[in-house]
């Protein structure tokens, strides 16, 4: 039996070393894998490019790397709600390649299926596909760094924009239940880009809130095979989970 199980969360990120590129689940705050994140946030790894929907909120999920100057680039398609991602973007601290949702979602799902790059319409006839997003700013304000333009190509009647597929050194994501094989079975919202990243990294470290025994997870359920995973953290159902906006009505309405 391969037994993938790590004892602590501080164990199973030690070897990512400063300068590793990271696929790391969640879509706002649901699926955040937040004990790893804590974990690298401990051992002090910097200058980190970091492949995420988003980058949390000030002062939880990746937020907590960003506001300690851990990350060098981000690769999100949403950067809202988070003033200390704005303040060094614009400042020039931080690089970053803005992508949209569904391609960001197709590049790590086809670097993970070994599939170099894939055409689409979406980005056609933006700056996506023509270039000239700002990657990283100067001082002054100007841009210092900007994205460059893309392959189109025409087929049948529409025009298809070149998309290279994302790998990384390494992939953090949470899960709901796994087994010792790294078998993943995600909940509800929080399956989100999780799967995506997990089979992104070469290296794929899994959270998960409960481990079971191989076999006790009916393969018909499990959402991600343990191919993709290689190293399974437990950190049981307690952990904290944050909600960006909570919106409640009052009884009857």
């Amino acid at each position: 039996m391969i037994d993938k199980q790590i004892p602590t969360a501080a164990e199973a990120v030690a070897d990512i070393p400063d300068g590793a590129s990271i696929a790391v689940g969640g879509f706002g705050l649901s699926g955040n894998p937040i004990a790893l994140i804590e974990a690298l946030l401990a051992q002090g790894t910097t200058d980190l490019s970091i492949v995420s929907n988003n980058c949390g909120v000030d002062d939880w999920g990746l937020g907590v790397l960003l506001g300690a100057r851990r990350i060098r680039k981000m690769t999100s398609s949403y950067v809202g709600e988070n003033r200390e991602f704005e303040r060094q973007f614009l400042s020039g601290e931080l690089e970053l390649e803005l992508t949209p949702q569904g391609t960001l979602a197709e590049k790590l799902r086809a670097g993970g299926a070994g599939i170099a790059a894939f055409y689409t319409q979406t980005g056609v006839g933006t700056q996506v596909a023509d270039g000239g997003l700002p990657r990283r700013y100067a001082a002054d304000g100007s841009v210092a760094v900007a994205s460059p333009a893309k392959d189109v190509r025409t087929f049948g009647e529409r025009e298809y924009v070149l998309e290279e597929a994302i790998t990384t050194d390494f992939a953090l994501v949470h899960a709901w239940k796994g087994d010792r094989h790294g078998n993943l079975v995600f909940r509800k919202a929080a399956r989100n880009f999780n799967p995506l990243a997990a089979m992104a990294g070469r290296v794929c470290i899994a959270q998960v809130e409960e481990l079971v025994e191989p076999g006790a997870l009916d393969p018909d359920a499990v959402h991600l095979p343990g191919v993709f995973v290689h190293r399974v953290v437990e950190v049981g159902t307690d952990i904290e989970k944050r909600i960006e906006k909570r919106t409640v009505a009052t009884e009857g309405n």
